[in-house]
């Protein structure tokens, strides 16, 4: 069975996680001969931080950056696919540095299917949030896992990704735990003006901590992807 890298990193700023996943995608496109070379992933928390993807429009960011600046949080534009979203603290978010090629191989296909690994980066998020007794599910037109909530289906986890010319992946999920969702109010969260975002721990209506996603991602993470850890999580971060 493939090996796979998984790594709690805590909290980090946005930049150095984007710098890491660029720097683990050269190292498994420079290594994507060897069937040795372990996949990656990196789970872990960001400081606020609203990033627009190639589809983004700043017609869907509600402040100024000066209002931005005032309230302490980051802008980015970065290289994934999707509108804008927002990542911070009580967010789990998910890097996947994963060599397609490998992956659709190990199944039968000559070439990476990334619509089928949207769904499975959902399925994974569906997995673990049943672990939890939360329906997740997958909305028709959406990107992302959904659950039903008091004014209608509402977003409980975003996706976006990049692949590289040598197939591996790269930006991934964010999986909102126990965010603070008033952070979501300064954006239009994917684009999407007809629903809103929720959080397991409001679903719940009691606290989560990020920590407590750890295994049961993992654990959906390695069976929908057929992988085995490489060992204990390695905690990087608090």
């Amino acid at each position: 069975m493939q090996a796979i890298d998984v790594q709690w990193v805590g909290r980090i700023d946005y930049d150095a996680a984007w710098e890491w996943q660029k720097s683990l995608v050269a190292t498994a496109a420079a290594g994507a001969a060897d069937p040795n070379l372990p996949d990656t992933l990196l789970l872990l928390e960001h400081s606020p931080t609203y990033t627009l993807g190639r589809r983004g429009s700043l017609d869907h960011l509600l402040l100024s950056q000066a209002e931005l600046d005032a309230a302490g949080f980051t802008l980015r534009w970065v290289d994934r696919g999707g509108d804008i979203t927002y990542h911070g603290p009580g967010q789990l978010v998910g890097y996947p540095i994963l060599n397609l090629k490998r992956l659709f191989a190990r199944r039968g296909l000559s070439r990476p299917d990334l619509h089928q690994y949207l769904r499975d980066v959902e399925e994974v998020i569906i997995r673990a949030l049943a672990a939890f007794d939360i329906y997740g599910w997958r909305y028709e037109g959406y990107t992302g896992v959904w659950v039903h909530g008091p004014a209608g289906p509402a977003k409980i986890a975003a996706i976006g990704i990049k692949v590289s010319g040598s197939g591996i992946s790269s930006h991934g999920f964010a999986l909102n735990v126990n965010p603070d969702l008033t952070h979501f109010d300064h954006i239009i969260p994917c684009g999407i003006r007809e629903h809103g975002v929720t959080s397991m721990a409001a679903v719940l209506a009691q606290p989560l901590t990020t920590t407590d996603l750890i295994q049961p991602i993992t654990d959906a993470f390695c069976d929908v992807f057929e992988v085995q850890p490489e060992q204990e999580i390695m905690r990087l971060g608090d």
